[in-house]
């Protein structure tokens, strides 16, 4: 098939343009700036992606978009109005892009949401499903759901077929930001506070199986307008979480059994309230719907995966 691939010079855009170029298919990568630099797909940059980008040379005989552009959780968010800002990336955007690709015929389009639209947190032994209320906690998960609401109406206005995939933490070779730093603490044998942190779940997904999900949701007819979670299929404890990475290291983990309510006093009083909430919460994610209706299941297990990932991080310190 012919593929537009937004932020195709991303984590994940990267994993799958390669893929989709060695399972045969014609891929058009959109990027902010060209670059031919070990470009092994047609590159196509388009500065920034807003309300007003014209899309239609781009979109010229293309069957399916896969967008992935888009801004991004921000931690310590310092603009005036975050809210205003991620609409205009991830809704106005996406929305115009949308349009267009109905415009000139594109016959689906798969949207790379996230599981904020679900929500922060779960209940123990309570997963999200696609069927919950959305209930968005911040300015990143409440644009992703109007993005969402979009596309809904944009697919029911012209026919377009919309497939939209809500993947939590996505880990992986050449992951960044918070989970890399905590390989790296594993790695290096740091005592880390999370010994006792062993009743919470959390849902991860590598990047390959999203990835493979991705593939999936391209071609398989009964995607059309259907909403999917990703997940690993394996939820963990945070601490269980640790002593995998370090399993996957060839460490010893070194967990200090430091209390649940140590933690959450000593973040209280430092302001990292919200850090150890997501340490210490659960999050887990039904993946029933993606098993059952397209017979997907995740092709690599977690342990896998975070083995995957670690190597990669290891070579990756070995050339600095």
């Amino acid at each position: 098939m012919n593929l537009l691939v937004t932020g195709a010079n991303g984590f994940l855009g990267s994993a799958l343009c390669a893929t989709l170029f060695r399972e045969g298919h014609a891929v058009r990568a959109v990027v902010r700036f060209r670059s031919t630099r070990g470009a092994v797909v047609e590159t196509v940059g388009v500065g920034s992606i807003g309300a007003e980008t014209n899309w239609l040379v781009v979109l010229e005989g293309v069957e399916v978009v896969i967008h992935l552009a888009a801004r991004v959780h921000v931690m310590h968010d310092k603009t005036d109005d975050p809210l205003a800002e991620f609409r205009a990336a991830n809704v106005e955007a996406t929305l115009n892009l949308a349009l267009q690709a109905a415009a000139v015929g594109v016959r689906r389009f798969v949207f790379i949401s996230s599981v904020k639209v679900n929500g922060e947190s779960t209940s123990p032994g309570r997963a999200f499903t696609e069927v919950d209320p959305p209930n968005p906690q911040d300015a990143y998960g409440q644009s992703k759901y109007e993005a969402e609401q979009g596309l809904r109406l944009i697919s029911a206005d012209t026919g377009m077929e919309v497939v939209i995939i809500r993947p939590p933490l996505v880990y992986g070779p050449g992951v960044k930001a918070n989970f890399a730093a905590l390989m790296r603490a594993v790695q290096r044998g740091w005592p880390l506070p999370m010994g006792t942190i062993t009743h919470n779940r959390r849902s991860l997904v590598g990047l390959d199986n999203l990835v493979d999900l991705i593939m999936t949701c391209i071609v398989h007819p009964a995607a059309a307008n259907q909403t999917f979670l990703a997940s690993d299929g394996g939820d963990l404890s945070t601490t269980a979480l640790v002593r995998s990475l370090a399993r996957a290291a060839g460490v010893s983990a070194c967990l200090l059994p430091v209390p649940v309510w140590v933690l959450r006093i000593a973040a209280a009083l430092l302001g990292k309230g919200a850090a150890v909430q997501r340490l210490c919460g659960s999050l887990q994610v039904d993946i029933s719907k993606a098993r059952d209706l397209l017979g997907w299941v995740p092709p690599v297990s977690v342990d896998e995966g975070l083995r995957r990932a670690v190597a990669k991080m290891g070579n990756n310190e070995k050339t600095i």
